[in-house]
């Protein structure tokens, strides 16, 4: 290195050295205690005999708010000065950071305005309401109602409150840590959900200072996993789109601030399926009784993950549940889920002859498991396609043992475990081909903002303009709609077809050569 590499070097290096004494010094003076509370540090006695570790789970349902948001929202607020509270502040947000800037404003006697999406639940936007926000209802999506907040804060002349990317919002979520490190020192491993990244960050840079030996690994939901896509891009990227199960982390950017942070003090970042989270929704409730929502259960999810793939035994490990405002109809959907998620049910397609006695042999081939689901329709061939979930006992290695049996008794077999439309639709649709329009069928799943209207725009624009040929919708109780269509498209409509879906603007994608679909529906 030349003198000025290692000026530079050097340079860098306090620089990062006072950002961390910066941190800790907000962290350990923020007031958040004012609103907050200091929240449990809960063992999972059953899931720690089950891994083979020791399971924490870190109570942020235990907030006024159910949610970790409140802190890094009272410290914001908590060092404003007069003119930036005098005519109020504004921020748009989900729910959670809606919910704790409404109480943290309250307390503190300034007047909170949130904007959220139409999607929003009505339990967080009724809490808001109840903690003395005023909530305006604009657009189908966060970065809409994110857009408007921004107009409104320039012609009222309010101070924005960013939900994540604000170094006094970061210090507050770092409070959590503060605690965690006096209930448990000797943490192995932490889990931290990442939507924005504010709680990873601020949690991440205490820890690494006061416990460098703990290592800090980022969970994200699959379809939201903004932080991932940023790390291989060297800085913030925008996902084309989100998810919107676990809403409470649906964010297309990480921050600017947080990533920063997290590049340089997080150890490690995974991603877990819906399934996944549905499972560490039920063994959250199981040992606490604790309804925790999407969000709150990721990391959860994420430690459960992790320990599997790295075959831990014996360690020390915390997953931080960070909110539990979960919309109560959504609970039919994480039900349905939660047990492929925990690898206790197969979904397969099997071929069996069209004829008497033909689903007892099948049965009989399955030595007594437990049929959990059965779809079939006559449809007049030598041989009929069933829609069949199985209990299994032994997950994964069963799941197989199944498959192979099956195929030992002459059955073709094709697992759907992993089949989203599968899972999502099919299964509740099985009902035999269509021939009459089987030459021009093509088949996309929708995902929408479910608002009033949504469904009767979808309606609208497609239905008077082009054949339905199939059609399933499936409201969750929560922010989204989905439907799966068929369409009657001639080659000469294709282009226009495509028009009309990409002006329509909803998230979409073809599923015409999905298998699931050429089984059951084509």
């Amino acid at each position: 290195m030349t003198d000025a590499q290692n000026q530079a070097s050097l340079s860098k290096e306090l620089t990062q050295q006072a950002e961390q004494l910066d941190y800790l010094r907000r962290i350990l003076l923020a007031p958040v205690y004012d609103v907050a509370v200091e929240t449990e540090l809960t063992p999972l006695t059953k899931l720690s005999a089950r891994l083979s570790n020791q399971i924490y789970l870190k109570r942020e349902d235990q907030q006024p708010v159910h949610s970790f948001k409140l802190r890094g929202a009272y410290n914001k607020l908590s060092g404003l000065s007069e003119a930036e509270c005098i005519h109020g502040v504004i921020a748009a947000s989900a729910g959670n950071h809606a919910q704790g800037l409404a109480l943290a404003a309250s307390k503190l006697g300034i007047q909170a305005t949130i904007v959220m999406p139409k999607t929003t639940p009505d339990i967080k936007v009724d809490n808001v309401r109840r903690f003395g926000g005023e909530v305006r209802l604009v657009g189908n999506s966060f970065n809409e109602a994110q857009a408007a907040s921004i107009e409104y804060a320039k012609a009222e002349n309010k101070t924005i409150i960013h939900p994540f990317d604000d170094t006094d919002v970061i210090a507050g979520q770092g409070t959590v840590a503060k605690e965690l490190l006096q209930q448990l020192p000797n943490a192995d491993i932490v889990f931290i959900p990442v939507g924005g990244g504010g709680l990873l960050a601020g949690m991440a840079v205490y820890l690494k200072q006061l416990s460098p030996k703990t290592k800090i690994i980022g969970v994200e939901a699959e379809d939201s996993a903004c932080l991932k896509a940023a790390l291989a891009a060297g800085m913030p990227v925008d996902l084309d789109q989100v998810g919107l199960f676990a809403d409470g982390v649906a964010v297309k950017r990480i921050g600017e601030v947080t990533f920063g942070l997290i590049e340089r003090y997080c150890d490690d970042v995974i991603t877990v399926t819906t399934d996944e989270i549905c499972t560490s929704i039920k063994d959250i409730f199981e040992q606490t009784r604790v309804i925790a929502e999407p969000a709150g259960a990721l990391s959860l999810a994420g430690l459960q993950k992790y320990t599997h793939e790295n075959k831990l035994t014996d360690q020390s490990l915390v997953a931080i549940l960070s909110g539990a405002n979960m919309n109560f109809h959504s609970l039919r959907y994480v039900s349905e889920r939660c047990e492929l998620g925990e690898k206790k049910e197969a979904i397969l397609a099997v071929s069996i002859p069209e004829e008497k006695g033909s689903f007892k042999r099948f049965c009989q081939t399955l030595n007594n498991r437990v049929i959990t689901e059965f779809n079939y329709r006559y449809v007049g061939e030598a041989s009929a396609n069933v829609f069949v979930g199985v209990r299994l006992g032994g997950g994964i290695k069963e799941r197989q043992k199944v498959l192979d049996e099956l195929a030992s008794a002459n059955y073709q077999v094709s697992d759907f475990t992993d089949n989203e439309l599968a899972k999502l639709h099919v299964r509740y649709m099985i009902g035999g081909k269509s021939n009459a329009t089987a030459q021009n069928e093509r088949l996309f799943s929708f995902e929408f903002p479910e608002h009033p209207g949504a469904l009767e725009k979808f309606l609208d624009a497609m239905g008077e303009l082009f054949n339905i040929t199939l059609f399933h919708y499936r409201n969750h109780g929560a922010a989204f709609g989905q439907v799966l269509a068929g369409f009657d498209i001639s080659k000469d409509k294709e282009n226009e077809f495509f028009q009309h879906l990409n002006a329509l603007g909803y998230q979409f994608e073809e599923a015409t050569d999905n298998q699931a679909y050429q089984a059951f529906l084509n």
